[in-house]
């Protein structure tokens, strides 16, 4: 069998079993899918209510469209969940293609094998959330950013509607990518096409409700921020514990002089990324090479956007994916470490939750410290980069003096 083969029933191997593991594991890694996606998108093709139109939404707007196609593959009689899977597999079968084109590159062979293990390692929780297909599209637009940029920005922005974190893979295209007018019309073109979509609909009250809702949310439990307030519930610190909110359906954590700590976290993130891409301009600006700087920046931006971040749902470990991969691709031997890390956070990831969430929403010691030793090891990959960048070779860009 050759190479590509391999890939392929490697491919249908992960696909299966994980979509079948969602079914088998314990805390529901799918319950988001027939909880939520399923009666938000029932709602819409009823004629009810459509989320992000009618009423608030955490998500863009866009992401009710594969919820109401999840539906089209339940019609032939497996139900919406597998349905959903079955999606996901076929959007996921479309960039591996294009991944590993021919598989007559080392570099797009062993991407391919990186992304299938992350998924194996991840878990169901990567394949029953939206996040799943974003990250398909987040490789496609990756991989057409140098020779397709204008169709890039527009799968990259697509991507930005349904999650808001391909924003970091874009943001980092238009530090890094020669053609940056390109990317920028492109994803306004997008953009441009959605909101008048959502104001022709009725929608303009919520056509940023997604944006919004995030700025009042608590710490969820799995956030790098909530580590400390984690191991205060775990001591039994007064003051500090781990509840559910049933307005957002995730587990917060509170404690003493927590408020101040979420009003501070937006803010905070926002300077994060801000100077992170300025960092990575200035590297442009001093001649640093698309070919170093993309993925190094937008692994940087995207870790931030998770070890920053007031909500830390498993299913962010994949938005590492398109980074990693595009590295992979293109620089392979200065990428092997950082892949490697990427899977161990999987790993550690799919720990957590499915396997030992238990002991994370009623502390207990071997939960906390598994979850504290993944989120300790995002912040090293998130300075890892920061520091790859600033040591990123540049040309001199001074003038050249003439011999005396």
């Amino acid at each position: 069998m050759s190479r590509r083969g391999v890939l392929w029933v490697a491919f249908a191997v992960v696909h299966l079993g994980v979509a079948w593991l969602g079914f088998v594991m314990p805390n529901e890694p799918m319950g988001d899918v027939y909880r939520v996606y399923e009666p938000w998108s029932a709602d819409a093709l009823a004629g009810r209510t459509i989320v992000g139109i009618d009423s608030g939404w955490v998500y863009p707007q866009l992401a009710l469209v594969p919820m109401v196609l999840a539906h089209a593959f339940g019609v032939v009689g497996v139900g919406y969940t597998v349905g959903w899977a079955m999606l996901v597999t076929a959007v996921d079968a479309v960039a591996f293609a294009m991944l590993i084109g021919r598989a007559r590159s080392t570099g797009r062979s062993v991407a391919g094998w990186f992304w299938l293990t992350s998924i194996a390692l991840l878990g169901p929780v990567g394949l029953y959330r939206l996040d799943a297909l974003t990250v398909a599209l987040g490789i496609i637009g990756c991989l057409w950013l140098v020779a397709r940029p204008w169709a890039a920005a527009m799968i990259l922005a697509a991507a930005t509607w349904i999650k808001v974190w391909p924003a970091a893979l874009l943001a980092a295209a238009v530090v890094a990518v020669r053609r940056r007018g390109a990317v920028i019309g492109g994803a306004a073109v997008v953009s441009a096409l959605i909101l008048i979509a959502v104001v022709v609909a009725g929608g303009a009250g919520h056509a940023f409700g997604f944006i919004t809702d995030q700025t009042t949310r608590g710490l969820q439990v799995e956030a790098p921020v909530s580590t400390p307030y984690l191991w205060g519930a775990l001591l039994g610190v007064e003051g500090f514990w781990v509840y559910y909110s049933t307005d957002l359906l995730t587990f917060q954590v509170t404690g003493t002089s927590i408020d101040p700590v979420i009003d501070a976290m937006t803010p905070l993130l926002i300077a994060v990324i801000a100077a992170t891409a300025l960092l990575g301009a200035l590297q442009m600006w001093r001649g640093a090479a698309f070919v170093e700087m993309f993925p190094a920046l937008s692994l940087a931006l995207v870790t931030g956007f998770i070890v920053f971040n007031k909500v830390g749902s498993p299913q962010y470990l994949c938005w590492i994916v398109p980074p990693l991969v595009i590295g992979l691709v293109l620089r392979r031997e200065r990428w092997w470490a950082p892949a490697a890390l990427g899977l161990v956070l999987a790993g550690l990831t799919q720990l957590v939750y499915p396997i030992l969430y238990g002991g994370v929403i009623v502390p207990d010691a071997l939960a906390v410290s598994v979850l504290s030793v993944r989120n300790a090891l995002l912040v090293v990959l998130f300075v890892w980069m920061a520091v790859r960048i600033v040591r990123l070779p540049v040309r001199d860009r001074r003038p050249v003096s003439a011999p005396v």
